[in-house]
C-alpha cells in the first residue's frame, strides 16, 4: 500500500511539540489555534497524543501532536488520522526520516493467507518533499517488509527451496549473480548443512549470492533454518510453535542486501545463507554425533537442537577464505540471549573494539539498538570438552551465547573483522510501528554503518 508521497498543496501539516517548548510555541502560535487547543484541553504529552485543528469552516486544517522521545512510534500513531493527506512541519531530516518510517511500517499487514478485500479502505498519506528522502524511507520499509514476510510465512510454505526463490529474484531484479550448492556437492563440500538438513523432505542448501564491482568486501551471513523442531533432542510443542522464524536470520540478510542494492551502495556485496529444516527422521542426526565440517574440523553435536551454529560453521570458513572488509552474521540462535537481553534486544558479539563500537553507535543513531556481550576467551575451552571431538554446545549450560559466539569464531579461515548478531527476529505483542510476528531487529543499524562506508 503506497502511504508515501510527494508533497501536494492539499496536505494538512502535523506539528509536533516536544512538552519542553510548548510554551515557547504558544508565544507565536495562531490565537484561533490555542482557544481550540485550550478548550479541548490539550497538553503536548510524551506519549506522541494528537489533535486535529480546524479551520474557520470547520474543515481540518491541520494536526498538533505532543513529541515524544522516539519519532517512529510518533509516526506510527500518526498514520491513523483520518484518510487524507498531511506533511510533517519539520526541517530536520534524520526526524523525517524516523517518522516517515513508523508512518509506513503501522501500515504493514501480513495477509498473504486472507480472502483478498473487496476495496481497500482508504488511509492517510504522509506527504515528503524531499524526492531522495523518500526514496530511502520506502527501501527501508521494503527491506522491513520483505524481512516481516519471509519470517511470517508458514514454513510449509518457506522451505529451503523457497528461500533459494527467494534470494534468486533479489538476483534477478538488482542484476546479481547467485550460485546454488546442493545434493551431492553440499554433502561433499559443507557436510555440517548436509548434516542438520538431510532428515527433511524438503532437501538442504548453501545460497551464494553476490552484486557489487566497487567499494568495500562485505560479506552477509543470514541462518536459515526454516523449522526447527529441535531434532531428536525435540522442543516441546510450546517451544516449537513459532520455529518458522528460525530462518530470521536469513530474512535480515535478504532485507539488508535488497537496501543496498535498491539504494545502490557502492560495495562488493556477498550474502551467504546456509538454508535446512532440522526434522526428524530416519536420516536425522544423533546426539553425539560426531559430524565433518569445511573447516576440516570433527564436531560432536552435544545437542541437536543446538543446529544453527553448525550450518553458520560451515557458512563462516567459506566466507573467510577470502579477504573481507567486514563479515556479518544475523542468527536467531540462542534462547540464552534473550533470557540475557530480552526479546526486542538482538546481542552483538564481535571481534573488533572499534567496529563494535560503530555498530553500537549506528544502532543508537536508527532506534534499532544493538547490546554487546563478550567473547569472553575463558569459556572457550569449555567447547574442547566435549567425548570424542569440539564440542557444539560445550560442557556447561550458563552463558550459552557467549559459547555458541566462540564456537563461531572457531570456524573463520583467516583473522578479518566479523560481528554475530544474535536476534530474537519476533515481537511477541504489539507496539507501535511493530506488529506481533516477525521483525527486522538491528538491520537498520547495519544497513546505516554499510551506508557510512560507502560515502565517498
Amino acid at each position: 500500500m503506497k502511504v508515501l508521497v510527494a508533497k501536494n498543496a492539499k496536505s494538512r501539516a502535523i506539528r509536533r511539540i516536544a512538552p519542553d517548548a510548548w510554551q515557547k510555541w504558544r508565544k507565536t502560535a495562531p490565537a484561533r489555534w490555542l482557544h481550540w487547543l485550550d478548550s479541548c484541553g490539550f497538553l503536548p504529552g510524551d506519549d506522541g497524543a494528537m489533535l486535529g485543528v480546524p479551520d474557520a469552516k470547520y474543515r481540518l486544517e491541520a494536526v498538533v501532536q505532543g513529541a515524544s522521545a522516539d519519532a517512529f512510534a510518533d509516526g506510527a500513531k500518526a498514520s491513523r488520522l483520518a484518510a487524507g493527506v498531511y506533511h510533517l512541519d519539520d526541517a530536520d531530516a534524520e526526524m523525517v526520516e524516523a517518522f516517515a518510517l513508523g508512518w509506513a511500517l503501522e501500515h504493514y499487514d501480513f495477509s498473504d493467507y486472507r480472502a483478498p478485500k473487496s476495496k481497500p479502505a482508504p488511509v492517510a498519506k504522509l506527504a515528503i518533499a524531499d524526492a531522495a528522502l523518500r526514496k530511502r524511507v520506502m527501501a527501508l520499509a521494503a527491506a522491513t517488509a520483505l524481512v516481516r514476510d519471509l519470517i511470517n510465512a508458514p514454513a510449509n510454505h518457506l522451505t529451503p527451496k523457497a528461500l533459494e526463490v527467494a534470494a534468486r529474484k533479489l538476483s534477478r531484479d538488482f542484476g546479481g549473480k547467485i550460485n546454488i550448492t546442493k545434493g551431492a556437492a553440499l554433502a561433499k563440500k559443507f557436510p555440517a548443512i548436509h548434516a542438520v538438513g538431510r532428515a527433511a523432505e524438503v532437501p538442504p542448501r548453501l545460497i551464494d549470492l553476490r552484486w557489487g564491482r566497487r567499494g568495500k568486501r562485505v560479506t552477509l551471513i543470514g541462518k536459515g533454518i526454516t523449522f526447527d523442531s529441535g531434532g531428536l533432542d525435540i522442543k516441546p510443542s510450546s517451544a516449537m510453535e513459532i520455529m518458522k522464524k528460525d530462518m530470521g536470520g536469513a530474512a535480515h540478510v535478504l532485507g539488508l542486501a535488497q537496501l543496498v542494492m535498491a539504494l545502490k551502495l557502492p560495495l562488493r556485496l556477498r550474502v551467504l545463507i546456509p538454508a535446512a529444516e532440522n526434522a526428524i527422521s530416519a536420516q536425522a542426526m544423533r546426539p553425539l554425533d560426531v559430524i565433518d565440517t569445511a573447516a576440516g574440523i570433527a564436531v560432536e553435536v552435544g545437542n541437536t537442537d543446538a543446529e544453527g551454529r553448525l550450518v553458520l560453521a560451515d557458512a563462516l570458513h567459506l566466507a573467510t577464505q577470502q579477504h573481507n572488509d567486514v563479515v556479518i552474521d544475523f542468527a536467531t540462535l540462542t534462547g540464552a540471549a534473550r533470557v540475557a537481553l530480552g526479546t526486542n534486544l538482538p546481542a552483538l558479539f564481535c571481534n573488533d573494539a572499534d567496529l563494535q563500537q560503530e555498530l553500537l553507535a549506528h544502532g543508537d543513531k536508527t532506534r534499532d539498538p544493538l547490546w554487546a556481550l563478550p567473547l569472553h576467551a575463558p569459556y572457550d575451552a569449555q567447547l574442547d570438552q566435549g567425548y570424542a571431538a569440539l564440542s557444539s554446545t560445550g560442557a556447561a549450560r550458563y552463558g550459552g551465547a557467549i559459547t555458541a559466539a566462540l564456537f563461531l569464531q572457531r570456524f573463520l579461515a583467516k583473522p578479518q573483522k566479523w560481528a554475530h548478531i544474535d536476534v530474537m527476529a519476533w515481537n511477541l505483542s504489539a507496539r507501535p510501528g511493530h506488529p506481533k510476528g516477525g521483525e527486522a531487529m538491528g538491520m537498520r543499524a547495519v544497513f546505516s554503518l554499510l551506508e557510512a562506508w560507502a560515502k565517498p
